[in-house]
C-alpha cells in the first residue's frame, strides 16, 4: 500500500509537463520505492527515488500495467533526503541490503509508516481509528540488538564476509561496519571476519546470530559440522578478549548451547514494572529494546487493567507483556502456541515472584494453537474484562473469527461467557492488522478507538503498530 500525496508547488501532478523520460515521485511504497506515473498511466517504482523529486531512470523490469527501474539522476530532489549514515549504503553493487530508507529523513520515515497504516486501514479493512496515536520512536541508530548476520568465505579473495546480504542479493555484504547495530557490537565485525578466516571451519559456518541483553553480548554460531579443539580454542580467546558469550548451534534452534557454563545470563529488563526478562539467544525477543519499553508501557496504559479485573495476552510469547500486566490486574492468563515456551514463560513468573515485596496477580500460562481458535475453545478459556494480543506477522484471523461468531450468534456463549471490552492489539504487519481490524468492526461489534505506528526499525520499511479497540455500546 502506498502512502499519497496530493499535488503541490513541490509535488507536481504526474500530468505536469515534463522534460522527455523524467518521472515525477508522487509517492513511496512500503518497500521504500518511489511511485510515478507515465503520460499513458502506467506506474512505475523507483529505488532511490523520494516523494516530490523529479528524476531519470533505468528500467530493469517490464510488465502490462507497471515497470520497476532505479533512479539514475535526481534533476529536482526532496527537501527530505538526508546524507545516508552507512557507509554501506546505495543502489551500487554490493551494496548492504539490510536499511532502505537511510536517505530519508527520520521524521519523514515515521510520517509514511502511519500513512500505509492508515492506508491499510481503510484499503484493507475499511476501518478509520478515532484517534492517530503519537508515534512510537527511540535511537536511530545503534539500536538492533538482535540480528542474523551471514558469514560466507570468498576463496578468490582469500577473505571472510560477515553482515547482511548485498541489495537482491545472495551474496554477502562486504560490511566493515554497522551503525544500526551497538557500536560494541559494529566494532566486532572485522575482529569477527579474521576469527573466522583462522578457524578450520570457515567453510562450513554459514550464520552468527546476536543476541545482546541489558548486560550481556551473546552470539551463536551455526555449524554444519562439529568444531575442532583447534577452534574452539580459537573461540574461546575471542570471548575472552572482547568480552562476549559464545553459544554454538549444530543444528536447529533447539541445539543452541553454551560453550562454556559460567557468567550472567541474558536478560532484559522492564524498570517501571520491576521485572526482569531471562531469555535465550534463539528465543523471539524484540529487536529494539528502548522501543520495546515503551510499547508495552503504552500498550498496559492503554489496556487500562484493574486490580479486579481478568485479562488474556494472546501469543504471549515469554511474557513480555503478561509479567507487566501481573502487577496491574487481579487475573492474568497467557497464551502461546508451543509447550516449550509456556515452560519457559512459567520460569520466568517464578524468577520474577522471588522476592517481590509486593506478589504478582494471579497467573498461568498455557498452550493452545491459536491459529485454530473456534468459539468453543474461545468460551472454554474463560470470561476476560480485556484482551492483549500480539501476533506474528500472521496476524490473529482464528481468534478475531471466532470472536466475530459468538457475536452473531449469542447462543453459542455458553455459561454466561462474554466478549472483552476493550483489546489492544499490537502488530508486525499492517495489513494482517488491517484484516483482523475489519472482523472486529464489522463482524464482531468494536470501534477502533486509537491506532499509531511504532518505529521498531529504523531506516527500514517495516511497520509496527498498535490499535484499540473497545466494544461498542449496545453490544
Amino acid at each position: 500500500m502506498s502512502s499519497s500525496s496530493s499535488p503541490s508547488p513541490e509535488n507536481p501532478s504526474p500530468a505536469q509537463t515534463l522534460p522527455e523520460g523524467w518521472l515525477a515521485i508522487e509517492s513511496l511504497d512500503i518497500e521504500a520505492q518511489g511511485i510515478a506515473h507515465r503520460p499513458d498511466g502506467k506506474v512505475v517504482f523507483v529505488e532511490g527515488a523520494l516523494p516530490f523529486e523529479q528524476v531519470s531512470v533505468s528500467v530493469h523490469r517490464r510488465k502490462n500495467n507497471w515497470e520497476a527501474a532505479t533512479a539514475t539522476e535526481i534533476h529536482r530532489e526532496s527537501s527530505q533526503r538526508v546524507r545516508p549514515g552507512c557507509p554501506h549504503f546505495g543502489l551500487h553493487a554490493g551494496a548492504c541490503g539490510g536499511c532502505k530508507m537511510q536517505h530519508l529523513h527520520e521524521s519523514a520515515q515515521v510520517a509514511i509508516k502511519q500513512r500505509v497504516l492508515e492506508d491499510n486501514l481503510w484499503h484493507l479493512g475499511k476501518v478509520r481509528a478515532g484517534t492517530v496515536l503519537r508515534p512510537i520512536q527511540g535511537p536511530a541508530w545503534g539500536y538492533r540488538y538482535r540480528a542474523r548476520l551471514s558469514v560466507r568465505h570468498v576463496h578468490k579473495k582469500g577473505v571472510v564476509l560477515i553482515g547482511f546480504h548485498e541489495r537482491k542479493s545472495r551474496y554477502v555484504a562486504d560490511m566493515q561496519v554497522c551503525h544500526v547495530l551497538p557500536p560494541h557490537v559494529s566494532a566486532l565485525l572485522l575482529p569477527l571476519r579474521e576469527l573466522i578466516h583462522r578457524m578450520d571451519a570457515r567453510e562450513t559456518c554459514p550464520q552468527i546470530e546476536l543476541a545482546c541483553g541489558d548486560t550481556v553480548t551473546a552470539l551463536v554460531l551455526r555449524h554444519l559440522e562439529p568444531l575442532s579443539d583447534h577452534d574452539l580454542a580459537h573461540l574461546r580467546d575471542f570471548g575472552h578478549r572482547h568480552g562476549v558469550q559464545w553459544w554454538l548451534q549444530p543444528k536447529g534452534p533447539d541445539t543452541v548451547k553454551r560453550l562454556d557454563e559460567g557468567g550472567a545470563a541474558l536478560s532484559y529488563a522492564l524498570p517501571e514494572f520491576g521485572i526482569d526478562m531471562p531469555f535465550r539467544p534463539t528465543d523471539f525477543t524484540q529487536v529494539n529494546p528502548h522501543i520495546n519499553r515503551v510499547l508495552v508501557s503504552r500498550a498496559l496504559r492503554l489496556l487500562d487493567a484493574q486490580p479486579h479485573e481478568r485479562v488474556i495476552d494472546w501469543f504471549c510469547g515469554l511474557g513480555n507483556f503478561t509479567l507487566p500486566l501481573a502487577t496491574q490486574a487481579g487475573e492474568v492468563l497467557g497464551i502461546e502456541g508451543s509447550e516449550a515456551l509456556v515452560a519457559r514463560s512459567r520460569q520466568n513468573l517464578a524468577h520474577n515472584q522471588a522476592g517481590r515485596a509486593r506478589p504478582l496477580a494471579q497467573t498461568r500460562f498455557v498452550a493452545r494453537n491459536l491459529f485454530e481458535m473456534d468459539p468453543a475453545q474461545l468460551v472454554a478459556d474463560g470470561v476476560a474484562d480485556k484482551w492483549l494480543v500480539d501476533p506474528p506477522r500472521e496476524g490473529a484471523f482464528a481468534l478475531s473469527k471466532a470472536l466475530a461468531d459468538l457475536h452473531q450468534q449469542p447462543e453459542l456463549r455458553e455459561g454466561g461467557w462474554r466478549p472483552p471490552q476493550r483489546i489492544v492489539y499490537v502488530s508486525c504487519n499492517p495489513a494482517t492488522l488491517a484484516r483482523d481490524a475489519g472482523l472486529l468492526v464489522h463482524q464482531a461489534g468494536y470501534r477502533c478507538v486509537a491506532a499509531g505506528v511504532v518505529n521498531m526499525f529504523p531506516h527500514t520499511a517495516h511497520v509496527e503498530s498498535m490499535a484499540v479497540f473497545e466494544r461498542a455500546t449496545g453490544n
